[in-house]
């Protein structure tokens, strides 16, 4: 399993304790040290790398399932098409990717990055994938307590 974008390693720590055999990638070395220093300190066999999220197909490894919770809004849309194509390199055949970004319902107002539409997700996956679901979700941020309108989405590799 795969989490990237793994920021504190939070999500790859959990995956890594219901007995997953995880890689936490993220871009920042700084991220990738914490959350080392975390899996440490609560004896998780999670593993860490700081690596690039658009080049995750030359990892050398193929994943069963990679997941993200804030990477895919952060792209534009050519690291968009390039994440997506990179993505389909490192998962396997039938693997899945879940992922949850921020959604077009989120108002502007509040600062945040960029929103996705329901449409732009199925959009980036409709060559090559099997969108299972795109459902609203909520985000839990520093900026909204009651969390950000999000999409939680579902996305096989065929």
């Amino acid at each position: 399993m795969l989490d990237v974008g793994c920021g504190t390693g939070e999500h790859a720590i959990f995956f890594a304790g219901l007995g997953n055999d995880v890689l936490g990638l993220d871009s920042a070395p700084l991220a990738i040290e914490k959350a080392k220093r975390k899996a440490l300190k609560r004896e998780s066999q999670a593993r860490f790398l700081v690596g690039d999220a658009l080049r995750i197909d030359r990892l050398g490894h193929r994943f069963d399932t990679v997941t993200d919770c804030g990477l895919f809004h952060t792209f534009s849309d050519r690291e968009r098409r390039v994440f997506v194509k990179s993505l389909k390199g490192a998962l396997e055949k039938s693997g899945t990717y879940y992922m949850l970004c921020f959604s077009d319902k989120e108002p502007d107002d509040w600062g945040g990055p960029r929103r996705i539409t329901r449409d732009e997700i199925l959009e980036a996956f409709r060559r090559g994938w099997k969108v299972n679901y795109v459902r609203e979700a909520r985000i839990l941020t520093t900026f909204n307590i009651e969390g950000g309108w999000g999409w939680m989405s579902s996305i096989t590799c065929t």
